[in-house]
């Protein structure tokens, strides 16, 4: 396979500094490498530029946060990633996790004209379903998937040149922090999420395959893996750590059985901090999962 690294520095759509250096922390514990050794070809394409937090007036406009600096960032990588052809498979890097907004946006247009059917396959603790009518803070990084499924302000929902996600294509994995109102528009939208309720109840494997049975209509899937979605024991490495995540195993084995589907054709790491972090391990943990959904298996 031939595997497209993209990096995406973002750190304007969170409270705290440090994920910005997620990308750097990623390469430095040998994601090229790793892939390489499964056999992929692999480029890096550098990062798309992004603003520094410092470097920008903390502006809030329409209730959000870094507004345009963020919607630059996650156009430029939307064009990006639409770029790459038909063979390839992006794999992008943040950064916090606004910039799926441009990740995903540019995935689904690499599949068609105006913009595929694209299943998003969201592991992470929190459903980043905010508004920013509804949205306790203004980060961004809190409200990707409303903006994706055209909820929100009109700068970030019209990245996709007016395509939107449909609610139903979407599946979120690991969930265990939901603001009360956004559990109200999850409801609404009928977004299907495994809280990890579900996942001690039904176990990994069960939920994969209502995933993939689910998401059975789409041309491609989209994994958007936020480190944050492993226990804070395995990724410390975290911004907004949440007790009770997934565990080391449970991450690998949604990953290999992604892998096994032979569906999933992009993927991002997001939400890596390694100011916060223990020896990069949380960079390392990720690149283990990157791999294992990349085809590395035990025996």
């Amino acid at each position: 396979m031939n595997v497209a690294l993209l990096g995406i520095p973002m750190d304007l759509g969170a409270g705290r500094r440090g994920v910005d250096m997620g990308p750097s922390a990623l390469r430095n514990a040998h994601l090229a490498g790793a892939l390489r050794a499964l056999g992929h070809a692999v480029t890096d394409l550098g990062d798309v530029g992004v603003a520094l937090p410092e470097s920008v007036d903390k502006l809030i406009e329409g209730g959000l946060v870094f507004l345009t600096p963020i919607q630059e960032a996650c156009a430029a990588a939307a064009e990006r990633v639409a770029a790459l052809g038909p063979d390839v498979f992006p794999l992008t890097i943040g950064g916090d996790h606004s910039v799926s907004m441009g990740t995903v946006t540019g995935n689904a247009l690499r599949l068609a004209p105006g913009g595929g059917r694209l299943g998003l396959i969201w592991v992470d603790a929190h459903t980043d379903y905010n508004t920013p009518d509804s949205s306790p803070s203004g980060n961004i990084h809190g409200m990707p998937v409303a903006h994706l499924t055209g909820l929100g302000d009109t700068r970030l929902t019209g990245l996709g040149g007016g395509w939107h996600m449909r609610p139903e294509d979407i599946v979120m994995i690991g969930i265990r922090s939901v603001d009360p109102h956004e559990r109200e528009l999850l409801r609404e939208a009928g977004i299907k999420a495994y809280t990890m309720k579900d996942v001690d109840q039904l176990g990994i494997t069960r939920i994969h395959e209502e995933t993939l049975e689910r998401l059975s209509g789409v041309q491609g899937l989209h994994v958007s893996f936020d480190a944050d979605a492993l226990d804070p024991a395995v990724c410390p490495g975290v911004g907004t750590p949440v007790p009770g995540g997934l565990t080391y195993r449970e991450g690998h084995l949604l990953m290999e059985l992604l892998s096994e589907s032979g569906r999933v054709t992009s993927m991002d790491i997001v939400e890596v901090n390694p100011i916060l972090d223990a020896h990069n391990q949380t960079a390392e943990v990720m690149v283990g999962m990157a791999a294992s959904l990349l085809g590395q298996r035990i025996l």
